[in-house]
């Protein structure tokens, strides 16, 4: 039988006609295979992975849940450190004066702080509109700050260095553009312009040091650095540890709930210092120096006024005067001046940085680059105009150290007052002739009188009579040679400027007795003078009366301190008394004041070298005589007239001091005692005639002075005498320290260094002597003289109650005085002197006077 069979059967991915499979057949059957494997294994994947997610978030889960507290901390403490942490500054204590005027403060200002990384967390809607703003308020450069929000991008603070120190009212301005400007950016209807805005800009506070008076008293009050932490000269200097306080800082910690709290430790701001000084005097005190500087002008000019009674300074400037909120500010330089200052401390640089070898200022620029010269030339300008100069200078003092040596003959014993003295013109001393202001002589002169005419040759005598050990021990009890111990930097050391009992003989003995041959400060000269008025006590001259805390509180006081007693009360009656002719009718009348009663003592120095014929000029004053309420001294260094005697003329210094206590005296409320002219001509001017003797009472008429008695003329100004070709016969040297260069010469111009040590108190003191005589001339106030001394009343118009056991002279005068007859008194010489060869009456004779011949 024969079967069939379907062909297609055996075909099954088979070609056809039953041979192997076709191509087409292949390709359909591997597909199917491979979607099947490939299922399979994405199956696996998924679920691998699917189960490795779930896993990781297991993990994740419990990471978070473990860890949670404290990756917040290590978050919160980055974002404290980037924002949180920062330094609160103190405010540094202000100055004020007497009366509670500023005269320095601190007040707040803003430094711009930029955040770039708040600003680039935008970038497109933050940075340009922040610029603008800043471009807007504050007139920076765009570019400028783009370039830095970009290259700082990483950092949240960049203090930016053109926006410090800005003002309440430009940082107000910016605040105020900042909320108009993000205020109209989201009320725009623009989706881009309403999410740009104005971010990253903040303000962290500071203080700026500002000197209200700007020039005015700068060498006392000083100035402080841009960060207020150290002050430079005067109070802001000497009482840095007081103005300073300590800076506080803002910082955060976490709470125990994880939370970021702020936590603020205060800054604690500096104290208050209050001065001595008195910003109105400061005012009158600097107005007429600076008058006479822009008339005549001098080296320098410079004035200390001072209450006697205490040692507070009320005032205290020169014409150095620079602007204290802009100290380093060289107006009055030139590059060529600014080089040849240069040159000489660049010789002074070389030799310290070389071992000694030195080099001469042509040869300066061979070593050194203009620059760097220019540069040391600024330096020294800066200490030029920032020095003292009644601190930190020195000079020969001249006539007003004249009391001193009279102070010291009537304390020791070796006058009384009484005694004559004939000054011919010169005195010779060792091996030279020392001359007199006047150089034909005043013939002859009581001690009073030799103050009056300020005699040098008298002044000698006397000195020759003290000694040399009794007189050097009265130039230290008066603090010559010392520091007077004032609370302010750089007080010169005199110590090696005066001679010593070792080291004095009979020339430095003569010269030293009327102010030449040592060396003083100003405020020495003040000190000692105020313990002479006050009646004996030398105080430590002192500028800050009282400390203050923020509150306004005192937390400490400044009293006055009592270093030593000088002389006694009867001493002191004397020389004021003499001092108070010589305003009246000696060589002071240009120190007169309208209506006060007014004592004084002229000085003329001869400056280094002697040949130069420079000279400065002096007046050291006080009002009123009966109770002195304000001493005030004026020294002019080198007047702008020709060298000799037309710069030779305390009448300059004599009138500036009249101007200045015209005005202070009735601002202190010191009443004149005097009735004023009508016609006041107030001693604003230089005498018409300098140097010429006129009467007593300046009025002119023949018939009137012929009826009078003929009365003794004394000069009306102390100036030297022109036509002398020899000189003064001064020595050109004074002494100097061991550390000055230049062996015992001091040059022409040296200074002291300054340093910053206090003075000594404790000098020996002197036990006052009531022995002495007083000497009450020339006044319309009765005067009450010790009941130990002698009284002289002499060409004046009052009377003078004196001891009844005491004699008293009454001569050329119309008043009435009591005195006794037992003891002598100087009475007033005759205008034409005494004749030489005349027998001198006998001593200790009632109304006579010991006449000294030089050499006794």
């Amino acid at each position: 039988m024969r079967t069939s069979r379907n062909t297609n059967s055996g075909n099954r991915g088979g070609g056809p006609n039953g041979g192997p499979p076709g191509p087409k057949n292949k390709k359909r059957s591997d597909k199917k295979v491979f979607q099947k494997y490939m299922q399979e294994k994405l199956a696996i994947t998924v679920l691998v992975i699917t189960l490795a997610l779930f896993a990781l978030v297991m993990v994740l889960y419990r990471i978070i849940r473990d860890n949670n507290e404290q990756y917040n901390k290590i978050v919160l403490s980055q974002r404290q450190q980037q924002y949180d942490s920062r330094m609160i500054p103190y405010r540094r204590g202000d100055i004020v004066d007497r009366n509670g005027t500023y005269i320095a403060k601190s007040e707040k200002v803003y430094n711009l702080i930029i955040d770039p990384v708040q600003i680039l967390y935008d970038k497109d809607h933050y940075l340009q509109p922040t610029i603008d703003a800043l471009v807007q308020t504050f007139g920076y450069d765009a570019a400028e700050l783009q370039n830095l929000i970009e290259e700082r991008s990483k950092s949240p603070y960049v203090r930016y260095s053109k926006g410090r120190q800005l003002s309440y009212d430009q940082k107000a301005a910016f605040e105020q553009l900042q909320k108009d400007t993000n205020a109209a950016f989201k009320a725009s209807e623009d989706d881009n312009e309403s999410k740009k805005r104005v971010k990253g800009i903040w303000f962290e506070d500071e203080y700026r040091r500002v000197y209200p008076y700007n020039s005015m008293g700068c060498n006392v009050i000083g100035f402080s650095g841009g960060d207020g932490s150290t002050g430079t000269g005067g109070i802001e200097q000497f009482y840095n540890d007081q103005l300073t306080g300590t800076n506080g800082r803002e910082y955060g910690y976490l709470d125990e709930n994880a939370n970021l709290e702020g936590v603020i430790k205060p800054a604690v701001n500096g104290r208050t210092v209050v001065s001595t000084i008195d910003v109105n005097i400061q005012n009158i005190l600097q107005k007429y120096i600076d008058e006479w500087q822009t008339t005549v002008g001098s080296n320098v000019t410079a004035a200390i006024v001072m209450n006697p009674n205490n040692g507070e300074v009320l005032a205290m400037g020169s014409t150095r005067t620079f602007d204290l909120n802009n100290p380093r500010e060289l107006n009055g330089y030139t590059d060529e001046e600014l080089l040849e200052l240069g040159k000489k401390e660049a010789v002074a640089v070389y030799k310290r940085e070389h071992g000694g070898e030195k080099i001469t200022e042509d040869q300066v620029l061979d070593y050194y680059s203009r620059e760097d010269v220019i540069s040391y030339g600024t330096q020294v300008a800066w200490n030029q105009i920032w020095r003292n100069f009644c601190v930190s200078d020195t000079y020969e003092p001249g006539s007003p150290s004249k009391i001193f040596t009279v102070a010291a003959g009537l304390e020791e014993g070796v006058l009384k007052g009484n005694e004559s003295f004939e000054c011919t013109g010169f005195k010779h001393v060792a091996d030279r002739d020392i001359y007199c202001v006047k150089r034909t002589g005043h013939g002859w002169l009581n001690v009073q009188e030799s103050l009056m005419q300020s005699c040098n040759v008298c002044l000698m005598d006397m000195a020759a009579m003290i000694g040399v050990d009794r007189f050097t021990k009265y130039q230290a009890i008066f603090g010559f040679g010392d520091k007077t111990g004032i609370d302010l930097p750089g007080e010169a050391d005199t110590s090696g400027l005066v001679y010593h009992a070792d080291n004095m003989g009979p020339t430095e003995l003569a010269t030293s007795s009327f102010g030449q041959g040592f060396n003083c400060t100003m405020v020495q000269m003040a000190a000692a003078y105020c313990s002479v008025i006050n009646g004996g006590s030398y105080y430590e001259p002192h500028v800050v009366k009282q400390i203050l805390n923020e509150q306004g509180s005192v937390v400490e006081r400044k009293e006055p301190v009592l270093v030593r007693e000088t002389v006694s009360q009867s001493t002191a009656n004397f020389l004021k008394q003499t001092m108070f002719e010589t305003v009246e009718n000696g060589t002071g009348g240009a120190a007169a004041v309208a209506g006060y009663e007014v004592g004084g003592k002229t000085g003329t120095a001869e400056r280094l070298p002697r040949k130069d014929k420079n000279y400065l000029v002096s007046f050291a004053g006080f009002a009123p005589v009966e109770d002195p309420q304000v001493f005030v001294y004026v020294v002019i260094d080198v007047p702008n007239y020709p060298p000799g005697p037309q710069q030779a003329h305390s009448s300059y210094a004599s009138a500036i001091f009249s101007k200045i206590m015209t005005e202070t005296l009735p601002y202190l409320n010191v009443f004149p005692t005097q009735d004023l002219p009508d016609e006041e001509n107030v001693q604003g001017s230089l005498p018409e005639s300098e140097g010429i003797n006129v009467g007593g009472d300046g009025q002119e008429g023949e018939s009137e002075s012929a009826q009078e008695p003929e009365t003794k003329q004394y000069e009306t100004d102390e100036f030297v005498e022109g036509g002398e070709e020899a000189g003064s016969g001064l020595p050109d040297n004074v002494p100097v320290s061991d550390e000055s260069e230049g062996g015992n010469v001091l040059p022409a111009g040296t200074q002291t260094r300054p340093s910053g040590q206090g003075a000594n108190p404790n000098q020996s003191t002197t036990a006052a002597d009531p022995g002495r005589a007083t000497t009450a001339a020339n006044s319309s106030r009765t005067t009450a003289a010790d009941p130990g001394r002698a009284t002289t009343a002499a060409n004046s118009g009052r009377t003078t109650a004196a001891d009844p056991g005491r004699a008293t002279t009454a001569a050329n005068t119309g008043r009435t005085t009591a005195a006794d007859p037992d003891r002598p008194t100087a009475a007033s010489r005759p205008a034409e002197g005494r004749p030489e060869g005349t027998e001198s009456p006998a001593a200790n004779g009632p109304g006579e006077t010991i006449p000294v011949k030089p050499g006794d």
